[in-house]
């Protein structure tokens, strides 16, 4: 079996429901030792933060990132096969986390392997893996970066091995994410009798128009390399289950996805004073999710697209769309970051897969990033 499958097969196998790493550190780590890595976890709130690090000289931080834990897993009756028995069926191997991201992980470790062993090199390789990327992400990548900052240590250049590529392995990088930011919305009115309106303050007729206004609003028109702020409603629920009372209050959940030609600072502003305007009576609460964060044209991105070519014969997009991941948290700490693994058509769906063909090609890929960025 290719040694990038194995390792795949064992860690898809672990229930790693966030935030249980489910021993999946422990499995790394088996293979990381030997090579000469050195362990440090960054624990707190249930979640597990894994540093492995191995230096060779004076050179650059190169930090390999990624999650093991994965989202719930969905109807069981609706997969194929049970969700943490991987299954190899037409060429894909099925279970949760095959390609989000456990994959990345795992081509990622054999690549390692193959260059520390082969190689010439200089610099300091280092794995950081959490086991809460999916979840809040409070006690996960962000948490452990906070103490690595403490000690003043400082990545180079970072690679995040996400699900990015769209129809075929390497055919886009991830160079940037939008940032995310979600409102939990009140509007308060007063509950009465449909039949009485005058009596009555109807939160859903007040709040209407000015949701609409909110949905039609051009919050900015983006630029080069990232689309325009998009502003949806995931939620909105009110009334007391009766035909012929009119509720008291009004629950709406939206979010933004922003890119840089907007602050969340000005997003908040914007959104307060139309709710101010219409008049509404409301309670509204902010949680930032992540800031925006983009990696220019540069050493890391061009090892990626040598690298890649190097593999496929093609050259990949720098894209920056799709939702967020740990790359938010790690870009601002001082790395060149991109995000580059499997294809992602199947990520948090029933019945998760990944090509097992593109598992050897992907840890070249990481492997010929190494190569380029790691050689003296």
């Amino acid at each position: 079996m290719d040694a990038t499958l194995e390792l795949l097969t064992a860690l898809v196998a672990r229930p790693s429901n966030t935030p249980d790493d489910a021993g999946c550190c422990d499995l790394l780590m088996a293979r990381l030792q030997p090579l000469g890595f050195a362990a440090e976890y960054f624990n707190a709130g249930g979640v597990t933060n894994l540093w492995a690090s191995l230096r060779r000289g004076d050179g650059p931080l190169m930090v390999l990132a990624g999650h093991t834990d994965v989202v719930p897993t969905g109807p069981l009756d609706q997969w194929r096969s049970p969700p943490f028995e991987p299954t190899v069926h037409d060429g894909l191997l099925y279970g949760r986390g095959a390609a989000d991201m456990k994959s990345g992980i795992a081509a990622m470790v054999t690549a390692v392997e193959r260059f520390v062993n082969d190689a010439d090199w200089a610099g300091t390789l280092a794995f950081l893996i959490t086991s809460d990327e999916e979840g809040p992400a409070t006690y996960g990548t962000q948490y452990a970066i906070e103490q690595l900052k403490a000690r003043g240590v400082v990545p180079d250049y970072a690679i995040v091995g996400e699900a990015s590529s769209n129809l075929t392995l390497g055919d886009r990088i991830m160079i940037g994410r939008r940032g995310s930011l979600n409102g939990r919305l009140k509007v308060l009115g007063k509950q009465g009798h449909v039949a009485y309106p005058h009596k009555v303050e109807n939160p859903i007729l007040r709040a209407a128009p000015v949701l609409a206004r909110l949905a039609a609003e051009t919050w900015d028109e983006g630029n080069a390399d990232f689309p325009p702020t998009s502003f949806q409603i995931s939620n909105i629920n009110a009334g007391t289950g009766a035909t012929n009372v009119v509720p008291g209050t009004l629950d709406v959940v939206f979010n933004f996805r922003y890119c840089t030609e907007s602050t969340d600072a000005q997003l908040r502003q914007r959104v307060q004073a139309m709710l101010d305007e219409a008049g509404l009576r409301y309670e509204l609460n902010w949680e930032l999710s992540g800031k925006p964060f983009l990696t220019r044209h540069g050493a890391l991105t061009d090892a990626a697209s040598d690298a890649i070519h190097a593999v496929t014969g093609a050259a990949p997009e720098r894209f920056t769309g799709g939702g967020t991941s740990d790359a938010r948290f790690i870009s601002p700490w001082g790395a060149q970051t991109i995000e580059l693994g499997p294809i992602n058509a199947s990520i948090h769906k029933i019945d998760e897969h990944v090509r097992i063909a593109d598992l050897a090609p992907l840890s070249r890929m990481y492997e010929g990033i190494l190569d380029r960025l790691l050689r003296p």
